[in-house]
Protein backbone atom coordinates (compact mmCIF):
# COMPACT_ATOMS: atom_id res chain seq x y z
CA UNK A 1 0.00 0.00 0.00
CA UNK A 2 1.37 3.37 -0.97
CA UNK A 3 1.91 5.60 2.08
CA UNK A 4 0.08 8.91 2.06
CA UNK A 5 3.20 11.08 1.73
CA UNK A 6 4.05 9.54 -1.65
CA UNK A 7 0.75 10.71 -3.15
CA UNK A 8 1.89 14.31 -2.89
CA UNK A 9 4.40 16.37 -4.88
CA UNK A 10 8.00 15.22 -5.50
CA UNK A 11 10.57 17.95 -6.26
CA UNK A 12 13.62 16.86 -8.22
CA UNK A 13 16.22 18.07 -10.71
CA UNK A 14 19.56 17.03 -12.09
CA UNK A 15 20.98 17.87 -9.68
CA UNK A 16 21.22 19.50 -6.27
CA UNK A 17 24.97 19.73 -5.76
CA UNK A 18 25.27 20.45 -2.05
CA UNK A 19 23.41 19.98 1.21
CA UNK A 20 23.22 23.75 1.49
CA UNK A 21 21.50 24.10 -1.88
CA UNK A 22 18.99 21.32 -1.25
CA UNK A 23 17.91 22.67 2.14
CA UNK A 24 17.52 26.15 0.68
CA UNK A 25 15.09 24.82 -1.94
CA UNK A 26 13.12 22.90 0.69
CA UNK A 27 12.78 26.00 2.86
CA UNK A 28 11.78 28.16 -0.11
CA UNK A 29 8.90 25.80 -0.96
CA UNK A 30 7.72 25.91 2.64
CA UNK A 31 8.19 29.67 2.98
CA UNK A 32 5.97 30.17 -0.08
CA UNK A 33 3.33 27.83 1.34
CA UNK A 34 3.70 25.36 -1.54
CA UNK A 35 2.88 21.67 -0.99
CA UNK A 36 5.95 19.44 -1.17
CA UNK A 37 6.31 15.92 0.18
CA UNK A 38 9.53 14.51 -1.29
CA UNK A 39 12.81 16.09 -2.40
CA UNK A 40 15.49 14.15 -4.24
CA UNK A 41 19.28 14.02 -4.25
CA UNK A 42 20.39 12.83 -7.68
CA UNK A 43 23.57 11.04 -8.75
CA UNK A 44 27.24 11.94 -8.19
CA UNK A 45 26.75 12.96 -4.58
CA UNK A 46 29.31 10.20 -3.83
CA UNK A 47 33.13 10.24 -3.87
CA UNK A 48 33.28 7.34 -6.39
CA UNK A 49 30.70 5.14 -8.05
CA UNK A 50 30.30 2.02 -5.96
CA UNK A 51 30.87 3.65 -2.56
CA UNK A 52 27.20 4.33 -1.70
CA UNK A 53 27.78 7.27 0.58
CA UNK A 54 27.74 11.06 0.58
CA UNK A 55 30.84 12.99 -0.35
CA UNK A 56 31.47 14.87 2.92
CA UNK A 57 32.87 17.87 1.02
CA UNK A 58 29.38 18.65 -0.29
CA UNK A 59 27.16 16.77 2.18
CA UNK A 60 28.82 17.25 5.59
CA UNK A 61 25.90 16.33 7.87
CA UNK A 62 23.45 13.82 6.30
CA UNK A 63 21.63 13.09 9.55
CA UNK A 64 21.21 16.76 10.33
CA UNK A 65 19.92 17.33 6.79
CA UNK A 66 17.34 14.52 7.08
CA UNK A 67 16.25 15.79 10.50
CA UNK A 68 15.81 19.32 9.18
CA UNK A 69 13.73 18.07 6.26
CA UNK A 70 11.65 15.97 8.62
CA UNK A 71 10.81 19.08 10.63
CA UNK A 72 9.55 20.61 7.38
CA UNK A 73 7.43 17.53 6.64
CA UNK A 74 9.57 16.48 3.66
CA UNK A 75 10.93 13.02 2.91
CA UNK A 76 14.37 12.64 1.31
CA UNK A 77 15.02 10.30 -1.61
CA UNK A 78 18.62 9.48 -2.58
CA UNK A 79 19.91 8.20 -5.91
CA UNK A 80 21.64 4.81 -5.97
CA UNK A 81 23.64 3.48 -8.89
CA UNK A 82 24.63 -0.19 -9.26
CA UNK A 83 27.96 0.74 -10.88
CA UNK A 84 31.28 0.05 -9.17
CA UNK A 85 34.25 2.05 -10.44
CA UNK A 86 37.68 0.43 -10.53
CA UNK A 87 38.83 3.22 -8.20
CA UNK A 88 36.08 2.58 -5.67
CA UNK A 89 37.15 1.59 -2.19
CA UNK A 90 34.88 -1.45 -2.55
CA UNK A 91 35.94 -2.66 -6.00
CA UNK A 92 38.69 -5.14 -5.06
CA UNK A 93 36.69 -6.75 -2.27
CA UNK A 94 33.58 -7.09 -4.41
CA UNK A 95 35.59 -8.48 -7.30
CA UNK A 96 37.33 -11.04 -5.08
CA UNK A 97 34.02 -12.20 -3.62
CA UNK A 98 32.33 -12.58 -7.01
CA UNK A 99 29.89 -9.77 -6.37
CA UNK A 100 30.42 -8.11 -9.76
CA UNK A 101 28.92 -9.09 -13.10
CA UNK A 102 31.40 -11.21 -15.01
CA UNK A 103 32.43 -10.96 -18.64
CA UNK A 104 33.21 -13.96 -20.80
CA UNK A 105 35.94 -12.28 -22.84
CA UNK A 106 38.66 -9.73 -22.25
CA UNK A 107 37.73 -6.68 -20.21
CA UNK A 108 35.93 -6.85 -16.88
CA UNK A 109 34.62 -3.28 -16.94
CA UNK A 110 31.28 -3.03 -18.73
CA UNK A 111 30.28 0.62 -18.51
CA UNK A 112 32.07 3.91 -19.03
CA UNK A 113 30.42 6.98 -17.52
CA UNK A 114 32.82 9.31 -15.75
CA UNK A 115 35.11 6.33 -15.20
CA UNK A 116 35.51 2.59 -15.75
CA UNK A 117 32.73 0.65 -14.05
CA UNK A 118 31.27 -2.78 -13.59
CA UNK A 119 27.78 -3.48 -12.24
CA UNK A 120 27.23 -5.29 -9.00
CA UNK A 121 25.57 -8.66 -9.54
CA UNK A 122 22.07 -8.20 -8.16
CA UNK A 123 21.26 -11.86 -8.81
CA UNK A 124 23.82 -12.82 -6.14
CA UNK A 125 22.27 -12.74 -2.64
CA UNK A 126 25.69 -12.02 -1.14
CA UNK A 127 26.13 -9.02 -3.42
CA UNK A 128 22.64 -7.75 -2.62
CA UNK A 129 23.41 -7.91 1.09
CA UNK A 130 26.81 -6.26 0.63
CA UNK A 131 25.37 -3.27 -1.24
CA UNK A 132 22.47 -2.91 1.16
CA UNK A 133 24.80 -3.02 4.16
CA UNK A 134 26.78 -0.12 2.69
CA UNK A 135 23.60 1.82 1.94
CA UNK A 136 22.24 1.12 5.41
CA UNK A 137 25.40 2.33 7.09
CA UNK A 138 25.72 5.51 5.05
CA UNK A 139 22.10 6.42 4.21
CA UNK A 140 19.51 4.47 6.16
CA UNK A 141 21.20 4.89 9.54
CA UNK A 142 21.20 8.64 8.85
CA UNK A 143 17.43 8.62 8.34
CA UNK A 144 17.09 8.13 4.56
CA UNK A 145 14.07 5.92 3.81
CA UNK A 146 13.59 6.34 0.04
CA UNK A 147 15.95 5.22 -2.70
CA UNK A 148 16.08 6.01 -6.39
CA UNK A 149 17.42 2.82 -7.99
CA UNK A 150 18.74 4.21 -11.25
CA UNK A 151 20.54 2.38 -14.07
CA UNK A 152 18.40 -0.67 -13.30
CA UNK A 153 18.54 -2.26 -16.76
CA UNK A 154 21.58 -2.35 -16.24
CA UNK A 155 22.81 0.03 -18.93
CA UNK A 156 25.86 -1.54 -20.53
CA UNK A 157 26.33 1.33 -22.94
CA UNK A 158 27.90 0.33 -26.24
CA UNK A 159 28.89 -3.18 -25.19
CA UNK A 160 25.60 -4.92 -24.53
CA UNK A 161 26.42 -8.20 -26.24
CA UNK A 162 24.23 -10.64 -24.35
CA UNK A 163 26.62 -13.52 -24.73
CA UNK A 164 29.40 -11.44 -23.17
CA UNK A 165 28.00 -11.14 -19.62
CA UNK A 166 27.41 -13.71 -16.92
CA UNK A 167 25.49 -13.42 -13.68
CA UNK A 168 25.60 -15.47 -10.52
CA UNK A 169 22.34 -17.13 -11.60
CA UNK A 170 23.47 -17.78 -15.18
CA UNK A 171 24.26 -16.17 -18.56
CA UNK A 172 22.86 -12.81 -19.59
CA UNK A 173 21.24 -14.48 -22.59
CA UNK A 174 18.83 -16.12 -20.16
CA UNK A 175 18.67 -13.68 -17.25
CA UNK A 176 19.11 -10.07 -18.34
CA UNK A 177 15.53 -8.91 -17.79
CA UNK A 178 15.42 -10.10 -14.18
CA UNK A 179 18.13 -7.64 -13.11
CA UNK A 180 15.80 -4.74 -12.15
CA UNK A 181 13.65 -7.05 -10.05
CA UNK A 182 16.65 -8.37 -8.10
CA UNK A 183 18.04 -4.83 -7.74
CA UNK A 184 14.75 -3.62 -6.22
CA UNK A 185 14.65 -6.74 -4.05
CA UNK A 186 18.06 -5.92 -2.56
CA UNK A 187 16.76 -2.67 -1.09
CA UNK A 188 13.25 -3.85 -0.27
CA UNK A 189 14.52 -6.82 1.72
CA UNK A 190 17.08 -4.65 3.50
CA UNK A 191 14.54 -1.98 4.39
CA UNK A 192 12.02 -4.58 5.53
CA UNK A 193 14.62 -6.33 7.70
CA UNK A 194 15.44 -2.96 9.26
CA UNK A 195 11.80 -2.61 10.30
CA UNK A 196 10.56 -0.20 7.63
CA UNK A 197 6.96 -0.69 6.52
CA UNK A 198 6.20 2.18 4.11
CA UNK A 199 8.68 1.23 1.38
CA UNK A 200 8.63 3.35 -1.79
CA UNK A 201 11.60 3.29 -4.17
CA UNK A 202 11.93 4.70 -7.69
CA UNK A 203 13.23 2.57 -10.58
CA UNK A 204 13.82 3.12 -14.28
CA UNK A 205 12.64 -0.32 -15.34
CA UNK A 206 10.86 -3.32 -13.91
CA UNK A 207 10.20 -6.99 -14.56
CA UNK A 208 7.21 -9.18 -13.81
CA UNK A 209 6.75 -9.15 -10.04
CA UNK A 210 8.66 -5.92 -9.37
CA UNK A 211 5.53 -4.42 -7.85
CA UNK A 212 6.02 -6.75 -4.87
CA UNK A 213 9.08 -4.74 -3.91
CA UNK A 214 7.60 -1.28 -3.40
CA UNK A 215 8.76 0.28 -6.67
CA UNK A 216 7.53 3.31 -8.59
CA UNK A 217 8.38 2.94 -12.28
CA UNK A 218 9.26 6.03 -14.24
CA UNK A 219 9.52 6.24 -17.99
CA UNK A 220 13.21 7.13 -18.19
CA UNK A 221 15.21 10.00 -19.64
CA UNK A 222 12.66 11.22 -22.17
CA UNK A 223 12.99 14.34 -24.33
CA UNK A 224 11.38 17.69 -23.61
CA UNK A 225 9.06 17.72 -26.63
CA UNK A 226 5.33 17.48 -27.21
CA UNK A 227 5.94 14.29 -29.19
CA UNK A 228 7.51 12.77 -26.09
CA UNK A 229 4.63 14.00 -23.93
CA UNK A 230 2.19 12.19 -26.23
CA UNK A 231 4.12 8.98 -25.69
CA UNK A 232 4.00 9.35 -21.91
CA UNK A 233 0.22 9.02 -21.88
CA UNK A 234 0.40 5.72 -23.75
CA UNK A 235 3.33 4.52 -21.64
CA UNK A 236 1.44 5.20 -18.41
CA UNK A 237 -1.65 3.35 -19.65
CA UNK A 238 0.38 0.33 -20.71
CA UNK A 239 2.25 0.26 -17.41
CA UNK A 240 -1.01 0.16 -15.48
CA UNK A 241 -2.40 -2.65 -17.65
CA UNK A 242 0.85 -4.56 -17.07
CA UNK A 243 0.26 -4.61 -13.32
CA UNK A 244 2.51 -1.65 -12.50
CA UNK A 245 0.09 0.77 -10.84
CA UNK A 246 2.78 3.01 -9.35
CA UNK A 247 4.02 4.96 -12.39
CA UNK A 248 5.42 8.42 -13.04
CA UNK A 249 7.26 10.50 -15.61
CA UNK A 250 9.77 13.34 -15.62
CA UNK A 251 7.40 16.30 -15.71
CA UNK A 252 8.71 18.58 -18.46
CA UNK A 253 10.87 15.83 -19.93
CA UNK A 254 14.46 15.09 -19.01
CA UNK A 255 16.58 16.62 -21.78
CA UNK A 256 16.26 19.65 -24.01
CA UNK A 257 14.18 22.04 -21.90
CA UNK A 258 15.60 25.56 -21.71
CA UNK A 259 14.27 27.40 -18.68
CA UNK A 260 14.38 30.73 -20.55
CA UNK A 261 12.41 29.51 -23.59
CA UNK A 262 8.68 30.41 -23.73
CA UNK A 263 8.06 27.30 -25.83
CA UNK A 264 9.44 25.16 -23.02
CA UNK A 265 7.27 27.02 -20.52
CA UNK A 266 4.22 25.95 -22.54
CA UNK A 267 5.42 22.34 -22.67
CA UNK A 268 6.22 22.29 -18.96
CA UNK A 269 2.78 23.66 -18.15
CA UNK A 270 0.97 21.03 -20.19
CA UNK A 271 3.17 18.26 -18.80
CA UNK A 272 2.62 19.52 -15.25
CA UNK A 273 -1.15 19.39 -15.80
CA UNK A 274 -0.81 15.79 -17.01
CA UNK A 275 1.48 14.97 -14.07
CA UNK A 276 -1.18 16.20 -11.64
CA UNK A 277 -3.27 13.23 -12.77
CA UNK A 278 -0.53 10.60 -12.78
CA UNK A 279 -0.22 8.03 -9.97
CA UNK A 280 2.91 9.84 -8.73
CA UNK A 281 3.48 13.56 -9.40
CA UNK A 282 7.20 14.10 -9.84
CA UNK A 283 9.02 17.09 -11.34
CA UNK A 284 12.45 16.26 -12.76
CA UNK A 285 14.77 17.18 -15.61
CA UNK A 286 18.24 18.13 -16.79
CA UNK A 287 17.40 21.73 -17.63
CA UNK A 288 19.38 24.02 -19.89
CA UNK A 289 21.63 25.98 -19.62
CA UNK A 290 23.75 23.59 -17.58
CA UNK A 291 26.20 24.59 -14.83
CA UNK A 292 29.58 22.97 -14.29
CA UNK A 293 30.84 24.52 -11.08
CA UNK A 294 29.72 24.38 -7.47
CA UNK A 295 29.66 27.52 -5.38
CA UNK A 296 30.10 26.75 -1.71
CA UNK A 297 30.71 29.50 0.82
CA UNK A 298 33.88 31.27 -0.30
CA UNK A 299 35.09 28.41 -2.49
CA UNK A 300 34.42 27.11 -5.98
CA UNK A 301 34.54 23.36 -6.63
CA UNK A 302 34.87 21.61 -9.96
CA UNK A 303 32.93 18.36 -10.21
CA UNK A 304 33.05 15.52 -12.72
CA UNK A 305 29.37 16.20 -13.38
CA UNK A 306 27.74 19.60 -13.00
CA UNK A 307 24.08 20.48 -12.79
CA UNK A 308 21.20 21.58 -14.95
CA UNK A 309 19.51 24.94 -14.58
CA UNK A 310 16.84 25.54 -11.95
CA UNK A 311 13.71 23.40 -11.85
CA UNK A 312 11.70 24.83 -8.96
CA UNK A 313 8.24 25.99 -9.98
CA UNK A 314 8.58 29.40 -8.29
CA UNK A 315 11.64 30.28 -10.40
CA UNK A 316 9.75 30.19 -13.69
CA UNK A 317 8.19 33.39 -15.09
CA UNK A 318 5.17 34.62 -13.15
CA UNK A 319 2.47 33.54 -15.65
CA UNK A 320 3.92 30.02 -15.78
CA UNK A 321 4.37 29.86 -12.02
CA UNK A 322 0.76 30.80 -11.36
CA UNK A 323 -0.50 27.91 -13.50
CA UNK A 324 1.92 25.41 -11.99
CA UNK A 325 0.92 26.58 -8.53
CA UNK A 326 -2.76 26.08 -9.41
CA UNK A 327 -2.22 22.45 -10.39
CA UNK A 328 0.08 21.78 -7.48
CA UNK A 329 -2.76 22.74 -5.15
CA UNK A 330 -5.24 20.80 -7.26
CA UNK A 331 -3.16 17.68 -6.66
CA UNK A 332 -3.20 18.45 -2.96
CA UNK A 333 -7.00 18.76 -3.05
CA UNK A 334 -7.52 15.36 -4.70
CA UNK A 335 -5.03 13.41 -2.58
CA UNK A 336 -7.76 11.66 -0.54
CA UNK A 337 -9.19 10.43 -3.85
CA UNK A 338 -5.70 9.37 -5.01
CA UNK A 339 -5.26 7.35 -1.83
CA UNK A 340 -8.60 5.62 -2.45
CA UNK A 341 -7.27 4.52 -5.84
CA UNK A 342 -3.99 3.40 -4.26
CA UNK A 343 -6.00 1.17 -1.95
CA UNK A 344 -7.73 -0.40 -4.96
CA UNK A 345 -4.35 -0.90 -6.64
CA UNK A 346 -3.02 -2.53 -3.48
CA UNK A 347 -5.93 -4.90 -2.92
CA UNK A 348 -6.72 -6.05 -6.45
CA UNK A 349 -4.21 -4.52 -8.88
CA UNK A 350 -6.59 -1.97 -10.38
CA UNK A 351 -4.57 0.62 -12.35
CA UNK A 352 -4.85 4.13 -10.98
CA UNK A 353 -4.45 5.52 -14.51
CA UNK A 354 -6.25 3.41 -17.12
CA UNK A 355 -7.69 3.50 -20.65
CA UNK A 356 -11.33 4.43 -21.14
CA UNK A 357 -12.21 0.86 -22.10
CA UNK A 358 -11.20 -0.37 -18.63
CA UNK A 359 -14.33 1.23 -17.13
CA UNK A 360 -16.49 1.39 -20.28
CA UNK A 361 -15.77 -1.86 -22.12
CA UNK A 362 -19.24 -2.02 -23.71
CA UNK A 363 -18.65 1.28 -25.53
CA UNK A 364 -16.76 0.21 -28.66
CA UNK A 365 -15.37 3.68 -29.31
CA UNK A 366 -13.37 3.65 -26.07
CA UNK A 367 -11.12 0.88 -27.38
CA UNK A 368 -9.59 3.16 -30.02
CA UNK A 369 -8.78 6.15 -27.79
CA UNK A 370 -5.25 6.57 -26.40
CA UNK A 371 -5.08 10.33 -25.74
CA UNK A 372 -7.67 10.36 -22.95
CA UNK A 373 -7.82 8.23 -19.84
CA UNK A 374 -9.60 7.56 -16.58
CA UNK A 375 -7.88 8.57 -13.37
CA UNK A 376 -9.65 6.26 -10.98
CA UNK A 377 -13.32 5.53 -11.75
CA UNK A 378 -14.64 9.09 -11.43
CA UNK A 379 -12.31 11.41 -13.39
CA UNK A 380 -11.77 11.58 -17.16
CA UNK A 381 -8.57 13.39 -18.17
CA UNK A 382 -7.98 14.76 -21.68
CA UNK A 383 -4.41 16.15 -21.61
CA UNK A 384 -3.26 18.76 -24.10
CA UNK A 385 -0.54 17.14 -26.19
CA UNK A 386 0.18 19.64 -28.97
CA UNK A 387 1.90 23.02 -28.97
CA UNK A 388 -0.39 26.00 -29.36
CA UNK A 389 -3.55 23.97 -28.82
CA UNK A 390 -6.44 25.93 -27.23
CA UNK A 391 -9.36 23.63 -28.14
CA UNK A 392 -9.70 19.88 -28.22
CA UNK A 393 -12.27 17.21 -28.91
CA UNK A 394 -13.09 14.95 -25.99
CA UNK A 395 -15.03 11.71 -26.30
CA UNK A 396 -17.32 11.06 -23.34
CA UNK A 397 -18.10 7.35 -22.84
CA UNK A 398 -21.68 6.15 -23.18
CA UNK A 399 -23.74 5.04 -20.21
CA UNK A 400 -22.92 8.04 -18.04
CA UNK A 401 -23.53 11.78 -17.85
CA UNK A 402 -20.41 13.90 -17.47
CA UNK A 403 -19.74 17.21 -15.75
CA UNK A 404 -17.09 19.50 -17.23
CA UNK A 405 -14.98 20.43 -14.18
CA UNK A 406 -13.97 23.76 -15.71
CA UNK A 407 -17.39 25.02 -16.88
CA UNK A 408 -19.72 22.88 -14.69
CA UNK A 409 -21.75 22.05 -17.80
CA UNK A 410 -23.27 18.53 -17.98
CA UNK A 411 -23.14 16.36 -21.11
CA UNK A 412 -24.68 13.03 -22.04
CA UNK A 413 -22.14 10.30 -22.71
CA UNK A 414 -21.65 8.62 -26.07
CA UNK A 415 -20.66 11.83 -27.85
CA UNK A 416 -17.64 13.94 -28.70
CA UNK A 417 -17.60 17.49 -27.38
CA UNK A 418 -15.24 20.34 -28.21
CA UNK A 419 -13.92 22.24 -25.20
CA UNK A 420 -11.79 25.32 -24.74
CA UNK A 421 -8.38 24.74 -23.22
CA UNK A 422 -6.33 27.92 -22.87
CA UNK A 423 -2.94 27.40 -21.31
CA UNK A 424 -4.23 27.43 -17.73
CA UNK A 425 -6.95 24.85 -18.43
CA UNK A 426 -6.76 21.06 -18.53
CA UNK A 427 -9.93 19.40 -19.86
CA UNK A 428 -11.36 17.37 -16.98
CA UNK A 429 -14.70 15.63 -16.55
CA UNK A 430 -16.25 13.81 -13.61
CA UNK A 431 -19.14 11.36 -13.56
CA UNK A 432 -22.46 13.04 -12.86
CA UNK A 433 -23.58 9.94 -10.95
CA UNK A 434 -20.52 10.04 -8.69
CA UNK A 435 -18.91 13.48 -8.98
CA UNK A 436 -15.57 14.22 -7.39
CA UNK A 437 -16.43 17.22 -5.23
CA UNK A 438 -12.79 18.05 -4.46
CA UNK A 439 -12.40 18.87 -8.16
CA UNK A 440 -15.74 20.55 -8.73
CA UNK A 441 -15.29 22.79 -5.69
CA UNK A 442 -11.57 23.43 -6.13
CA UNK A 443 -10.27 26.97 -5.77
CA UNK A 444 -6.68 28.12 -5.77
CA UNK A 445 -5.58 29.27 -2.31
CA UNK A 446 -4.29 32.79 -1.87
CA UNK A 447 -0.54 33.16 -1.89
CA UNK A 448 1.29 33.22 1.40
CA UNK A 449 2.57 36.66 2.39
Amino acid sequence: MMPKFASGFWQCKLRYKTQEELLKVAHEYKDKGLPINVIVIDFFHWPNQGEWKFDPKYWPDPKGMVDELKQLGIKLMVSIWPTVDVNSENYDEMNDKGYLIRSERMYQDSYHFMGNETFFDATNPGARKYVWDKAKQNYYDNGVRMFWLDEAEPEYGFMYDFDHFRYYQGPALKLSNVYPLEYAKAFYEGQKAAGQKDIVNLVRCVWAGSQKYGVVLWSGDVHSTFESLQKQVVAGLNAGLSGISWWTTDIGGFTGGNVHDPQFHELLTRWFQFGTFCPVMRLHGFREPAEQTIEHADRMFNQPFGSGAFNEIYKYPRPTYEILRKYLFMREAIRPYVMEQMKEAHTDGTPVMRPLFYDFAKDGQTWDISDEYMFGPDVLVAPILHAGQTKRDVYLPAGEDWIDVNTKQTYHGGQTVTVDCPLDTLPLFTRASHPLDSLLNFTVPAEKD
